[in-house]
């Protein structure tokens, strides 16, 4: 009873808002239509809601670092493509036998996590931070993709996998599972978008777990007084390092995910314009709460599908001007606003019933 009472401390704790029965009923709901979705939809909308699901662990890693820790990193895009490269040419190099591509996604996600580990403890332990931190992420990121854009030449390979600059990597092949009787291949997408839900539930409930265990409640402390943190006894270099690797992973996961959905991964993944949109998505759905980010984040790549579709010269316009307006007026987000004046005209409505 009490490990029971343990777990639900964690899960509906402080951190994260969501509480109570009516949130998990809701939550029940939103998991029952995603799991029935692709039996009503297309391929194409299938599909499409794959990248969008995959977008989301992205935002998650940069909702953990910039919303818990406050640490604005540029760098997310960064580790997307370090993964997504990664598992593209270990799965061309070695291909699907015995289901090595799901050694590969987790290496993939491990290789995005080393580079994170090794930029982070320069990056912490030299104290650096606020404005000069997103700098240098934004720098790396950058240099990746010239460097990956310029490796268009033969002898630019690893193994048989070609670079192929600009072009980037579309042969690939996708997520094979060995299974009696056959291969179980994740594509088209009906699979992969089952297993793509079914990590993101994981991840998202691992979140909530860590952000309300000590660990999580020491990170919103460091973003909300360092020096006092540091006080008390906590070294916050190592938990600022914690979070930054849990979020360059989670950003690997999406980029390795994404490789194996598209089966294509191009330096642009890695560009200023990829690494612009998830700071979007999140601060308009609110970078203090994973559910707010991962709410806006749906909302957002919708919006920005639209406008794809029907104004392109249009849409990054209006996703700046959408950031703009989201950081002048609402600062806490759409999603963690409209909750809180939720929650405030319930409250209020209660106060005149008990009267």
């Amino acid at each position: 009873m009490n490990a029971v009472r343990r777990f639900f401390s964690l899960i509906e704790g402080p951190q994260t808002i969501g509480h109570g029965r009516p949130f998990w009923l809701g939550f029940a709901l939103v998991v029952a239509v995603a799991l029935v979705f692709p039996a009503f939809a297309d391929g194409y909308t299938v599909g499409n809601t794959v990248y969008f699901l995959n977008s989301v662990f992205i935002a998650l890693g940069l909702c953990l670092i910039w919303g818990y820790v406050g640490v604005l990193s540029f760098g997310q895009t960064a580790f997307f493509g370090i993964a997504g490269y990664s598992y593209a040419v270990l799965t061309i190099n070695v291909g699907t036998a015995y289901g090595f591509t799901f050694a590969a996604l987790a290496l993939s996600v491990l290789a995005a996590a080393l580079f994170a580990t090794i930029l982070g403890y320069f990056l912490f332990f030299s104290r650096i931070n606020g404005v000069f931190l997103g700098i240098v992420t934004l720098s790396v990121t950058l240099v990746l993709e010239r460097f990956m854009a310029q490796t268009s030449g033969p002898e630019w390979k690893i193994g048989t996998a070609r670079l192929n600059g600009t072009n980037g990597i579309n042969t690939m092949p996708p997520l094979t599972l060995p299974w009696s009787g056959g291969d179980f291949v994740f594509y088209p997408d009906p699979p992969l978008y089952y297993l793509v839900l079914a990590l993101l539930l994981i991840v998202y409930l691992c979140l909530r777990i860590l952000l309300n265990s000590r660990f999580g409640n020491v990170l919103v402390a460091i973003r909300e007084n360092p020096e006092r943190a540091e006080m008390l006894g906590y070294d916050i270099r190592k938990y600022q390092l914690g979070a930054f690797v849990i979020g360059a992973a989670l950003a690997g996961l999406s980029g390795a995910l994404y490789t194996a959905w598209g089966q294509y991964i191009t330096p642009s993944s890695m560009g200023m314009t990829a690494a612009a949109l998830p700071i979007v998505w999140v601060a308009v759905g609110g970078r203090s709460d994973i559910t707010a980010a991962a709410i806006g984040t749906f909302i957002v790549l919708a919006v920005f599908q639209a406008l794809t579709i029907y104004g392109n010269q249009y849409a990054l316009v209006v996703m700046g001007a959408l950031l703009v307006l989201t950081v002048l007026f609402m600062p806490d987000g759409l999603i963690l606003s409209g909750a809180a004046k939720l929650g405030r005209i319930t409250q209020t409505l209660r106060h005149r019933r008990s009267l």
